[in-house]
């Protein structure tokens, strides 16, 4: 070792805790979480436990595991925090027995069901994605993929399921924090299950609403995961469309996972936007302060944008 090689090494910034190679591990090695996770849905771990605690032999038997590792899948489970283990029995956590029971009606797991699926050997390809910029999914070869999806009753059962799962937390915001009473109608734009307008209609039953994949006229119209799935042009084409339907005063409310505007903290939704690399031919997610920007230009006279829970955001524009 020479005293250059000294003089870097001994520049290493000083730290009272030694650096450790665990959280890139983890990281590197998530897949390994997230499988576990997505098999327990897909076995319905969460939905058998929603009906009371059962003793490992019980739930094995009613999942149809194989006894080799389904200790170890089940003690997993427990380790991650979406089981609790005590006096030989299992149970769900709080989170897992409210989100992740098909019984229950704050179910999302219809999107981890698309995950495993169909996003998780997909995301395989993330490499050949940043390279060629185009999707890995079913259409990597040529197609349409809302065509293709709508040609394939079971993969558009599917999808529909995972964008109410999706879409859930946000619905219920929304109904609760937008000021509703001061509109007579709304229309969801892309409604998928009808998840958005019922939450609103339950919550506000002075207002009509209906759930369309055109544009028609309405006091409020709402996109949720819709303008993600398109390229910057397109986006504005959208925009545009749901200004000219709006009357003055009208409101145009986006959600999804929108970025910060500063690219560093909203994890999810810059995963997001990689999966729209995945999933779509050129959309991405964007900031709030991009939306507001695209509402502006296009004749919006007020933006605002507010948190709504988790990951998700809503940008509003009032015509």
């Amino acid at each position: 070792m020479n005293a250059q090689t000294i003089e870097k090494t001994s520049a290493l910034p000083l730290s009272s805790e030694p650096l450790t190679p665990e959280g890139i591990l983890q990281l590197g090695l998530g897949f390994w979480a997230s499988k576990t996770l997505l098999s327990a849905v897909e076995l319905g771990v969460f939905t058998e436990l929603g009906r009371g605690p059962l003793s490992a032999d019980e739930l094995i038997a009613r999942i149809g595991l194989h006894r080799r590792s389904a200790h170890d899948f089940l003690d997993a489970l427990v380790a991650l925090g979406m089981l609790e283990r005590g006096s030989g029995r299992y149970a769900n956590a709080p989170a897992a027995d409210l989100f992740l029971d098909r019984n229950k009606q704050a179910y999302v797991g219809g999107m981890l069901e698309m995950a495993n699926a169909r996003l998780y050997p997909f995301w395989a390809n993330l490499t050949d994605a940043l390279k060629t910029g185009q999707p890995q999914n079913e259409v990597k070869h040529g197609g349409d993929f809302f065509a293709g999806l709508y040609s394939a009753p079971d993969r558009l059962a599917g999808f529909l399921k995972a964008m109410t799962g999706i879409s859930v937390g946000s619905a219920t915001a929304i109904a609760k924090v937008f000021p509703w009473a001061q509109y007579r109608t709304f229309a969801d734009i892309g409604a998928a299950q009808g998840g958005m307008a019922s939450q609103v209609a339950l919550a506000h039953p002075h207002l009509r609403g209906v759930g369309f994949d055109p544009l028609p006229s309405a006091d409020v119209l709402v996109m949720g995961h819709v303008l993600h799935d398109w390229a910057l042009d397109q986006k504005k084409i959208l925009i545009e469309k749901a200004y000219a339907a709006l009357p003055a005063g009208g409101v145009l409310i986006v959600y999804e996972t929108i970025i910060d505007d500063d690219r560093r903290r909203n994890v999810f939704g810059l995963l997001m936007s990689l999966n729209m690399l995945i999933e779509t031919p050129g959309g991405a997610d964007y900031t709030a302060a991009e939306c507001k920007q695209w509402m502006q230009q296009i004749g919006f006279k007020t933006t605002k944008s507010e948190h709504l829970v988790g990951p998700e955001s809503m940008v509003i524009g009032i015509k």
